[in-house]
């Protein structure tokens, strides 16, 4: 799912969505153990959380747990799938395939949360006409062309750094409405387009200075 927390017109508070996958891959995980019921609080000891959230969160999607029960594995799995996107099949390009892009254009997974990455697209002539995973690969020249033709309204941006905001731009150009950034770059974009930065090298450095902080005091 792609959040803009800048714009009013999303609901649904952004850190309740980044939590309610964490809710769905432990209910899936309770139901393939065969528990028909799972409770807030049994959510939020798994998740390391408050049960209180829990419960607040999972308001946003529509379902109600039993007094004393709790909430139905096999209907709190369907609802945040449904709630969440995964259900249904949103179809995407993908821009820069080099190593991360290669990646994720090798990533079948993406498929089972609803993300299905149709093309890749890069600057590079001698890629065009290849293919990853059975995606072909198109040089960006095309990329207006395809659009037309396909419907893609989802891209995501594996490009390097200083090329991401004019990439972003010509995207948006063409019809893209939503962006998946994997660039360290904040890229700018009107407010009817729906961006989701993930930065691996962010996500990095947190972890490192937790590192670097537990070491100092273990010294």
């Amino acid at each position: 799912m792609f959040i803009n927390s800048t714009n009013s017109l999303f609901k649904v508070p952004e850190p309740t969505l980044r939590r309610l996958p964490w809710y769905l891959a432990y209910s899936k995980l309770v139901k393939n153990d065969g528990q028909a019921y799972l409770s807030s609080t049994q959510i939020a000891k798994n998740i390391a959380i408050d049960a209180s959230i829990v419960a607040k969160d999972l308001s946003y999607v529509k379902i109600q747990g039993r007094t004393r029960v709790g909430y139905d594995v096999n209907e709190l799995v369907a609802v945040l799938e449904t709630f969440l996107g995964f259900k249904r099949a949103h179809k995407a390009f993908l821009f820069g395939v080099g190593n991360l892009g290669g990646a994720l254009l090798h990533d079948g997974g993406l498929a089972q949360f609803g993300l299905e990455i149709v093309a890749g697209f890069d600057v590079k002539y001698e890629l065009s006409g290849t293919s990853i995973n059975h995606i072909p690969i198109h040089h960006f020249d095309r990329f207006a062309e395809l659009r037309q033709q396909i419907g893609v309204s989802i891209g995501i941006l594996t490009v390097p750094v200083q090329m991401a905001q004019s990439v972003a731009e010509k995207i948006v150009d063409g019809g893209i409405r939503a962006i998946w950034n994997f660039t360290p770059y904040r890229i700018h974009v009107p407010d009817n387009v729906v961006v989701q930065n993930t930065s691996i090298y962010a996500h990095l450095a947190v972890m490192f200075n937790r590192l670097n902080e537990i070491e100092k005091n273990e010294r």
